[in-house]
């Protein structure tokens, strides 16, 4: 990541779902691994992407509407991802940490933009 790629939303929300994609990638094969990893990739791949879908929008009420929607899935991530480290080794619990805390800062940075709106 660049020096500014912590400013750049769209290429931080992008490295968030492919480090989230990598963590589940390292996880044992099992039921739970796999069905809330794909639900983790869902949400966290769907953050950025309508993240994106905001900075495109029409309208200043559908770039709100996109940004909570990024909100909302950034918050779903957290979920997932708290399942996965609760219930897997604790040899995977820093990096599933490390993500978690990534998700609630981009939920933070999203709500503060929808405040300021």
């Amino acid at each position: 990541m660049t020096e500014t790629g912590k400013y750049d939303l769209e290429e931080r929300t992008f490295v968030f779902a492919r480090n989230v994609a990598l963590y589940c990638k390292s996880l044992p094969n099992g039921i739970s691994n796999i069905e809330y990893s794909r639900q983790v990739i869902r949400s966290s791949g769907s953050t950025g992407a309508n993240y994106i879908e905001a900075n495109e929008s029409l309208s200043r009420k559908d770039f709100a509407m996109r940004l909570k929607i990024s909100r909302k899935e950034a918050k779903e991530s957290v979920y997932w991802l708290r399942l996965l480290v609760d219930t897997n080794a604790d040899s995977f619990k820093e990096a599933g940490l490390g993500l978690i805390r990534e998700s609630i800062e981009l939920k933070k940075i999203f709500s503060s933009i929808i405040s300021k709106l």
